[in-house]
């Protein structure tokens, strides 16, 4: 059985099978909705059900809360139509000619900034390049069938190879092989294959607006690629960079940060630590890195804000950026790192 899949206020359709969910459906007929983790751990896709009738499959309750779907509300990557519908979303344009693709690489090099983080760089296949916009992930594929998905760090212009920040997840089955735990480890020279790009979190090229972009831990990663793509391209709209850890070593590419805030005049960092020790000699801004926003910028309004992170930080940023600050929740882009064991 198949059902007919109306976007509002776009007033695009598609067609729904019994067996996918909408974002699948969505996705196979070239039109892009807003999601992140497909897992219903990060709430990205949340859309608002106008009309018809749905299952809702398993979600994290932080990512789709009990009132919410009371209010109609559903998770796009977890929910198969049951009927007909209409669903109030936005549709994100500039994807539908990016090809999603499965290729093969090469671990060209591993760095370990820091005990807990290594930044690993994929090789491609001579005469291959992957297609793809600043601030997308990819999936690696697991032997095992499963999937692991970390955002691409490097600018798409970059002719170097693809650049992965990872952190160490205890039990994690790609993260303790590559930090030396357990059998069959993960180490230069060997051969992963990955799926992407994937994801709608990218910087808007055809926005004039200034930038917030806030990122708690590897989150600084696709901040990075925007960071760089911006840079590659020309892109001078004012940008404040919020990078926030629980010790100073967590921000692992301080040193980078400064030096794109004095090459780049409409470009300022703002370091932030949480829980700095004393040994730390910790002399910058404390806190939660979203509130060191809100001290800095109480009206938001006109602001685009790009944050990557923790789902607790972006679901904070993203709540009192908008209650608080009069952020438009329109422009708020968002890509929660969530885990296997979210």
């Amino acid at each position: 059985m198949a059902w007919t899949v109306t976007i509002e206020p776009a007033a695009k359709q598609f067609m729904a099978e019994s067996n996918e969910t909408l974002l699948e459906a969505a996705l196979r007929q070239g039109i892009v909705l807003p999601y992140g983790c497909k897992d219903g751990a990060c709430g990205s896709c949340k859309a608002k059900a106008l009309t018809g009738s749905w299952d809702q499959g398993a979600h994290q309750p932080s990512a789709l809360k009990s009132d919410e779907a009371a209010q109609g509300f559903l998770l796009t990557c977890c929910s198969r139509a049951r009927s007909d519908m209409q669903i109030e979303c936005r549709a994100v344009s500039g994807l539908s000619d990016i090809p999603i693709r499965k290729m093969p690489s090469r671990i060209a090099s591993i760095e370990r900034p820091v005990s807990d983080v290594a930044i690993i760089r994929l090789q491609l296949p001579a005469n291959e390049r992957l297609k793809y916009l600043a601030g997308q992930y990819l999936e690696i594929l697991m032997r095992d069938g499963s999937r692991r998905a970390y955002s691409i760090a490097s600018a798409p212009e970059s002719n170097e190879p693809l650049e992965l920040h990872i952190r160490h997840m205890p039990g994690g089955k790609f993260t303790d092989p590559l930090f030396g735990v357990g059998s069959n480890l993960v180490k230069e020279k060997d051969i992963l294959r990955f799926e992407g790009p994937l994801g709608t979190f990218f910087l808007r090229e055809d926005h004039l607006r200034p930038m917030i972009l806030l990122a708690s831990g590897t989150g600084f990663a696709p901040i990075k690629a925007i960071i760089e793509h911006a840079q590659a391209k020309g892109i001078n709209r004012s940008m404040h960079l919020y990078w926030g850890g629980r010790r100073p070593q967590d921000l692992y590419q301080q040193a980078r940060c400064q030096e794109w805030a004095e090459s780049m005049p409409h470009l300022q960092f703002i370091p932030v630590v949480s829980d700095a020790l004393a040994e730390d000699n910790w002399r910058g801004r404390s806190g939660f890195v979203h509130r060191a926003v809100m001290e800095d910028f109480p009206d938001l309004a006109g602001f685009e804000v790009y944050a990557c992170g923790a789902p607790v930080m972006i679901d904070a940023a993203r709540k009192d950026f908008v209650e608080r600050c009069h952020l438009d929740p329109e422009l708020f882009f968002a890509d929660a790192f969530t885990s296997a064991a979210d």
